[in-house]
């Protein structure tokens, strides 16, 4: 793992692949959210809306791109998410978190960041800025 005051445009961050949705997950996120749409926890809800089954929170989702950044908090922090929901996310699916140096200056890293579901479908793509300290 390289730090992030050696990375150069074009380089990723080492990619993370979360274990599969459980239902648990978004139970307990739910609770700590506070948000308890039944689409995130209970199957005839989420087909009552439509949907083929329970869904992922977005935040959830979002949330877990931190992850990437987790061994660089020595070296600063995010600044700000610019984030796109391209797709849902379903029980059991496994997520796989990336990350591209997009462009630094000399106290900014701007990554292309996204997740991508197991079958390499985007679900959630935006930007990632990283100060360093």
């Amino acid at each position: 793992m390289k730090n992030l005051v050696e990375i150069k445009p074009g380089e990723y961050l080492e990619e993370i692949t979360l274990n599969p949705v459980s239902r648990i997950e978004l139970i307990k996120y739910a609770g700590a959210s506070g948000d308890f749409n039944p689409i995130h926890t209970i199957d005839e809800e989420a087909e009552k809306a439509g949907l083929p089954g329970i869904i992922a929170h977005g935040m959830w989702t979002m949330g877990n791109l931190g992850k990437l950044f987790t061994p660089y908090y020595e070296e600063g922090f995010i600044r700000d998410y610019q984030i796109r929901f391209a797709g849902m996310v379903f029980l059991n699916d496994v997520l796989t978190l990336k990350a591209i140096l997009e462009e630094r200056n000399d106290e900014n890293l701007v990554f292309d960041v996204k997740v991508v579901n197991q079958d390499g479908k985007e679900v959630i793509k935006g930007k990632v800025r990283f100060v360093i300290d």
